[in-house]
């Protein structure tokens, strides 16, 4: 991977001591916190244009306490690569405060082995890039957060979802164990999930529609059970204590997802 000098020196950031900061966990712990999501058109905000599609990360604010709040970045069709490359992790890190989270959550678009914007090798460039988040972050005083990417509908002849994601899902789940970042197995989880609902009971979760057959992208349903996975993950992995969230076995009403007009 050809990194920028700007990327290199903000990976070196992460050499600093977190007590330069100047706020320690406990003080963090007390004020208002922001979760920032990085990730691609899986999570990202939708517009009223493409109602009913939605993103999961539009859900997971019903799931947290006011707190705690939700600084949505992620963007359609974005990788790893691109999204560093167009500078969206800058604007993440600009804002960023000690205390904050950064959950990541790649890999449908790394995958684009022809598409060389967005591609990354998985043991390699994947990783390495993951790697510009992890330590972004920790040089400011925030905890990253790696989520494997969540599964798309695909199910076998004999009624079986399969998985779609290759080596990434494992990629990150060993980036996590080295670096010792904390790990939302959304990968693992979905699949299970789709595997229970089954074939026809996941056009339910996803953006199914009387012109559309989308095996990747949400409906309201769906985006909300996926939020709530990562609710609960971000609770299991300590993340975030159990005081930090809410709901996490009501149901939460579809009227509640809402698609703002996109700005010009």
């Amino acid at each position: 991977m050809s990194l920028t000098r700007r990327q290199i020196g903000l990976a070196g950031l992460a050499a600093l001591p977190l007590a330069l900061s100047g706020m320690s966990t406990a003080e963090a712990s007390q004020r208002h916190r922001t979760l920032f999501v990085a990730g691609d058109s899986t999570a990202a905000q939708k517009f009223a244009d493409a109602a009913p599609e939605t993103g999961w990360g539009m859900a997971l604010p019903f799931f947290l306490r006011k707190q705690l709040s939700v600084s949505n970045h992620a963007v359609n069709g974005r990788s790893s690569k691109s999204f560093v490359d167009e500078g969206r992790l800058d604007v993440i890190l600009q804002a960023v405060r000690p205390g904050d989270l950064l959950l990541i959550q790649f890999a449908h678009n790394d995958e684009k082995d022809t598409d060389p914007t967005r591609y990354t090798e998985p043991w390699s460039t994947y990783q390495d890039h993951l790697r510009l988040y992890v330590d972004g972050a920790r040089a400011r005083g925030a905890r990253p957060v790696l989520a494997t990417a969540v599964e798309r509908r695909r199910f076998d002849t004999g009624g079986n979802a399969v998985p779609t994601h290759g080596d990434y899902p494992a990629a990150m789940r060993a980036l996590a164990r080295e670096e010792r970042v904390a790990l939302l197995d959304i990968q693992a989880l979905s699949l299970a999930l789709w595997q229970q609902l089954g074939a026809e009971g996941t056009k339910t979760y996803f953006n199914w529609t009387a012109t559309e057959q989308d095996n990747t992208h949400f409906n309201p349903p769906g985006a909300i059970a996926v939020a709530r996975l990562v609710a609960r993950e971000l609770v299991r992995t300590r993340v975030l204590a159990a005081r930090d969230v809410r709901r996490l076995h009501d149901e939460i009403p579809e009227s509640w997802i809402t698609w703002p007009q996109a700005t010009a």
